[in-house]
């Protein structure tokens, strides 16, 4: 018999009592708070009367998730009943194990549904560590699934304790899974534990031991759970990131030796360097800690953050007066580039202030510390500061294979900072699903229009910059670019080898979109240059330079030519940006960072969109866009250079995002694989690339044989009543549509391989849809659904080009034809059509009765003048007043404050706050029910949303 999930519970509590964590029943909300009364009392020594506690309890139950993490980590001032004050302490984050552990399970609240929760471990009575378990078998994604579920349904119920989780845990005993309290992240942002040698940890019970054992699991809440200000969400640190810290923590307690961390591109070295410079300066001997970054690196994002925590830490500006005086005043964290420290400690006006920090106990980190400029700094930094300890993060160190020389020689990143003290390369990372795999093809597939393949001469840069092969290149972007970005909801770059180039190339693509053939948005920056002989293909990747010459020489033309390209960025978004000197070019630089990170945000606009970036050399390392899935490249590249370009387009993104694209156009393979032998294993091809087209083909084909026996036509999918055989089927399609969606990133791609017509494939989608909506739509009464804690994964099979407007055109076919010469079973024959596409597209069918009751009622009776947008816009504006008053008369809700809510949510992106949708009632709620009333009304007014103002397109009239 395999172990049901209640013998995994036992086992598990047994283990976790075994740890030291006292086992008690609390099964209501009653008995949760007369038990957190009492750890409370036990922790603060001291005894609370029931009006006493009753304020701790109204002061816990205020703000959101991350409202409560703050006000976990600090002390109530508490009012006692004699007038005396208190301060009551939640967690002593401090001395993180002298804290009250306890364990307990099937805790039941009843907020919109009625949920049993699994494991629950308590620090000082209060819920910060939550477990969901599936029996073995099961996958782990339902329990994830499971815990959304409890968050939308319960979490904020009876003063809303458990929305102070700190850290969720996932298990089905043979893999488990922690990550932090945050509703915004996706199953993939999901952590196995490891030891210090990256090896995973994922049986439950050695999870247990090693995560969840009382000061391990405290000191990652206390220490390593971040709260990032800017987006308002908990972190917590990979083990890795863990490892590393504690090691320059250790090291800096102990030693004065110097150190760098090895984490592979991608794998959040940014965090991991937050994190230990935050640390570090809470230790006494640490005078200041600097963090040090390139100024191409210091964007707003950067800059936000670290503002947060520590405020004006950072100053962005180039005025190095404003660094000397944080360097003497009393700010214990700095932020700064190298480009201003190199100056601070080089120029005698600063001697003066700068001398009284030669002999303090100095910290610096530097992030990206492969980068080439930096062996100059260093002897600078050196020399000055006698007690200086530095630490440097990369992803590609510098060995003697790929170090460049200079006047310094070879230096590598072992002679700047001595030892490895945590290493975690790209094959960990892909192993742990922390980054994606790559998708590589080379150029050897581009044919001219005749036909025939190019095939590549020797390096030669006339060959290369010949703007017939450039004009073919940009043939085959235009042609594949939808496929490779899934219809550009992904962004991509197109590195190229020098300013000439990229000069052949941006106009290319302008001449192109002139004559209609295109109408990517491309981007572009540069510095201009003299156009040296190309030097990338010593595997550095250059520096950002961001100093405009004013000069007349050669680098006039390209001056010129940035300008234009730069008006026609400012065109595009209407934006005042210029090249006129150092500061405004670093202002364009900016933007454009900021555009491409924005596009990560729920709240993004996509006409703020850029299709391609078209770069030399800048955003070619350092550079984190989640919404960025391609590179195409027509440049030399070798070793860390090779590898940091590539890793643009690994970060890891739902389901959509299944490998980082790279096209080469040039004959890279020898290079690719020189690359990740050095910076993995020389044998780590395999798991560093994706597999050839043939692979998924065969797997596709395979998963239509099991589909087929669950199901064998689509029809029969309408027999499956039993829930289990549902997600049987949910599951099989499922694999169909990931396989799928990685086969059709490959230029190859044809239905043709597939054994399964691409109308067939359509109607098991339908199918698929029709029981995805009958889990969405259940009664409230109703018993919880084994299909709804499947993912189905919707990312994977929407199509954004299908929308309302969409629709409309085909109606305005439809009539168009229905007034000439189709016969009466042609034109319902058609109307069929349209209405089984409504059905079919995931994005639609909320809108599907709407657009079905205007194609039966309203349609018919179109006169002949009229025209079926203007109509169709009448009759939407129509529903959408009915359906909102129609809300205003169930919720009793004032219809001008209704309609405020819904223009604010569609500016903003944001929910309306609670306090917002209680004024608009017209009777004020009874206090007990006005929690629901929130909830309703909000989910209420988001349907409404949904359906009548989301994936309606460019609703015009008809030309």
């Amino acid at each position: 018999m395999p172990q049901t999930e209640a013998e995994l519970e036992q086992k598990l509590i047994a283990r976790l009592t075994g740890l030291g964590y006292e086992s008690v029943t609390l099964r209501n909300a009653e008995d949760f708070k007369a038990n957190l009364k009492t750890q409370l009392e036990k922790h603060n020594h001291i005894e609370l009367s029931d009006t006493e506690f009753k304020s701790i309890l109204n002061h816990l139950d205020k703000g959101n998730v991350f409202d409560r993490a703050k006000r976990l980590r600090d002390k109530m001032e508490l009012r006692r009943d004699d007038g005396t004050t208190f301060y009551l302490e939640f967690l002593n984050t401090e001395h993180w194990c002298q804290n009250q552990y306890q364990v307990t399970n099937q805790i039941t609240q009843q907020g919109k549904y009625k949920n049993r929760y699994d494991v629950t471990l308590l620090i000082n009575g209060l819920p910060l560590i939550q477990i969901e378990l599936k029996r073995r078998g099961l996958e782990l994604k339902e329990a994830f699934n499971q815990i959304n579920r409890y968050q939308r349904h319960s979490y904020s119920a009876d003063n809303g304790l458990f929305q102070y989780v700190q850290i969720f845990v996932i298990s089905n005993g043979v893999n488990t899974r922690y990550y932090a309290n945050n509703r915004k992240q996706e199953f993939k942002q999901t952590f196995y534990w490891a030891d210090q040698e990256n090896n995973l940890i994922t049986q439950l019970e050695d999870f247990a031991d090693s995560f969840l054992e009382k000061c391990h699991v405290s000191k990652m809440i206390c220490k390593y759970i971040v709260l990032h200000e800017s987006d308002k969400v908990l972190m917590v640190l990979r083990p890795y990131q863990y490892y590393a810290v504690e090691a320059i923590i250790e090291r800096v307690k102990d030693t004065d030796k110097n150190g760098y961390i090895w984490h592979t591109t991608g794998s959040g070295k940014t965090l991991t360097s937050f994190k230990a410079a935050q640390i570090l300066t809470q230790l006494p001997k640490v005078h200041k800690v600097l963090f040090v970054v390139d100024r191409a690196d210091l964007d707003y994002q950067t800059s936000r953050e670290f503002n947060y925590f520590s405020p004006d830490c950072v100053d962005t500006t180039d005025n190095t007066r404003q660094l000397v005086t944080q360097m003497a005043g009393d700010s214990s964290l700095i932020v700064t580039t190298i480009q201003k420290l190199n100056r601070a400690i080089k120029s005698q006006r600063h001697e003066t202030a700068m001398e009284g920090l030669k002999d303090k106990r100095i910290v610096f980190i530097f992030d990206e510390c492969h980068r080439s400029q930096f062996g100059e700094t260093h002897k600078n930094i050196v020399r000055f500061f006698t007690k200086a300890q530095m630490f440097g993060f990369t992803g590609t160190p510098i060995f003697a294979d790929n170090a460049a020389s200079n006047q310094h020689g070879k230096r590598t990143t072992r002679d700047l900072f001595q030892e490895c003290l945590h290493k975690y390369v790209i094959t960990n990372a892909i192993a742990d699903e922390n980054v994606l795999k790559f998708s590589v093809e080379y150029w050897g597939k581009l044919k001219r229009k005749d036909g025939t393949l190019i095939t590549e001469p020797k390096l030669d840069r006339e060959f290369f910059e010949n703007p017939d092969r450039i004009s073919l290149i940009v043939d085959w972007i235009i042609a594949n670019h939808n496929r490779k970005t899934h219809g550009r909801k992904f962004s991509a770059m197109l590195c190229v080898s020098n300013v000439d180039t990229l000069i052949t190339y941006y106009e290319t693509f302008k001449n192109k979109q002139k004559q209609g053939l295109h109408d990517l948005r491309v981007i572009t920056i540069f510095t201009p240059s003299d156009n040296e002989e190309d030097e990338d293909a010593n595997g550095l990747i250059g520096e950002p330079d961001f100093n405009i010459s004013t000069d007349t020489s050669s680098r006039s033309h390209s001056r010129d030519k940035l300008n234009e390209f730069i008006a026609d960025y400012n065109q595009m978004y209407q934006t005042q940006h210029s090249a006129k000197d150092s500061q405004a070019f670093y202002a364009y630089y900016k933007d454009i960072s900021k555009r491409m990170k924005d596009r990560d945000r729920e709240n993004f606009q996509d006409a703020e969109r850029a299709d391609i970036l078209l770069v030399v050399n800048m955003f070619l390392t350092g550079f984190d866009v989640k919404k960025l899935n391609t590179l195409y490249v027509d440049k030399n590249l070798k070793y860390h250079g090779l590898i940091q370009a590539y890793s643009r387009t690994n970060r890891i993104l739902g389901e959509l995002k299944s490998q980082g694209n790279i096209v080469c156009f040039r004959n890279l393979k020898e290079n690719t694989d020189q690359a990740v032998a050095l910076f993995s294993d020389p044998n780590a091809n395999e798991q560093i690339f994706i597999e050839p087209y043939e692979y998924y083909i065969e797997e596709f084909n395979q998963g239509v044989q099991e589909l087929r026996a669950i199901a064998t036509i689509p029809n029969d999918v309408n027999k499956l009543i039993n829930e289990d055989d549902q997600v049987k089927f949910v599951k099989a399609f499922r694999n169909l549509i990931r396989l799928q969606n990685v086969s059709k990133s490959f230029t190859e791609f044809s239905f043709s391989d597939l054994n399964l017509d691409e109308q067939t494939f359509e109607d098991y989608k339908s199918k698929y849809l029709d029981i995805y909506d009958k889990t969405r739509s259940k009664p409230d009464d109703d018993k919880e659904s084994l299909v709804e804690e499947v993912d189905f994964e919707l990312e994977l099979i929407q199509r954004d080009e299908i929308n309302v407007s969409y629709i409309l055109k085909l109606l305005a076919n439809l009539q168009r034809d229905r007034k000439t010469n189709i016969t009466s079973e042609e034109y319902q024959s058609q109307k069929a059509s349209i209405l089984e596409l409504i059905g079919k597209e995931a994005q639609l069918r909320s809108k599907r009765d709407l657009l079905e009751k205007f194609i039966e009622e309203r349609l018919p009776t179109l006169e002949p003048e009229e025209k079926v947008e203007t109509v169709f816009q009448n009759f939407w504006t129509q529903e959408r007043i009915e359906a909102i008053e129609q809300l205003c008369i169930e919720e009793n809700l004032n219809v001008e404050a209704v309609n405020q809510m819904i223009a604010d949510y569609k500016f903003s992106g944001k929910e309306p706050l609670r306090e917002t949708v209680l004024s608009a009632c017209n009777e004020k709620p009874k206090l007990l029910d006005r929690k629901k009333i929130f909830a309703r009304v909000v989910s209420k007014l988001l349907d409404i949303i949904n359906k009548f103002d989301d994936a309606l397109g460019e609703l015009g009239e008809e030309e």
